[in-house]
């Protein structure tokens, strides 16, 4: 089965995150809050108990936070674990100034938003899934050096660097067993 997530006002384009300019929506931030709680959402609503939650790209970087904070006591997710995937998809403008506040406003709490209150820039919102994944994937060949830097900096979250075709689907699966045999966040 699959399952799409909808809203005319903010998926109803001719293009998915960018204008034909290559000019970043202005309401990308709006969107991928709206995407995440519709996920959130929908897996309550099935009553689905995922052992693990694997997000790709910066448009699902709001679920590592919201899963931790907002849906922490939900039996759905409190013991799912968090995979994070980074891709290099940086978006080019900063997200909206007031991304904290809406954040703040959908539960977060002041001190998980420090990252992005400061930087609503790709490399924040990334960091900000970073400190609540309980793993990494390096998706790319080649991903953004600062985001690299802060994930390879962080000794207690597992990551696993980018892998080749061939042998991805064999690493990711060893991946996930350290994942959830790990005692992270």
């Amino acid at each position: 089965q699959v399952y799409f997530i909808d809203n005319d006002d903010y998926f109803q384009r001719k293009n998915v995150l960018v204008d034909d300019e290559g000019k970043d929506f202005d309401d990308n931030d709006e969107r991928s809050i709206f995407f995440v709680r519709g996920v959130m959402e929908t897996v309550k609503k099935l009553r689905w108990v995922p052992d693990i939650i694997h997000c790709h790209g910066w448009f699902t970087a709001l679920a590592p936070l919201y899963i931790k904070k907002a849906y922490a006591e939900d039996p759905s997710f409190r013991d799912a674990k968090i995979v994070y995937s980074i891709y290099n998809d940086d978006f080019k403008n900063p997200l909206n100034k007031d991304f904290a506040t809406k954040l703040k406003a959908d539960g977060a709490k002041e001190a998980d938003l420090k990252l992005v209150k400061a930087d609503t820039s790709f490399v924040g919102l990334t960091k900000l899934a970073i400190d609540f994944a309980d793993g990494v994937i390096q998706g790319s060949e080649t991903i953004n050096q600062e985001v690299l830097d802060y994930i390879s900096a962080k000794k207690d979250t597992p990551f696993l660097p980018y892998q080749s075709p061939e042998t991805y689907m064999d690493e990711f699966n060893k991946f996930y067993d350290v994942v959830l045999d790990s005692n992270t966040k």
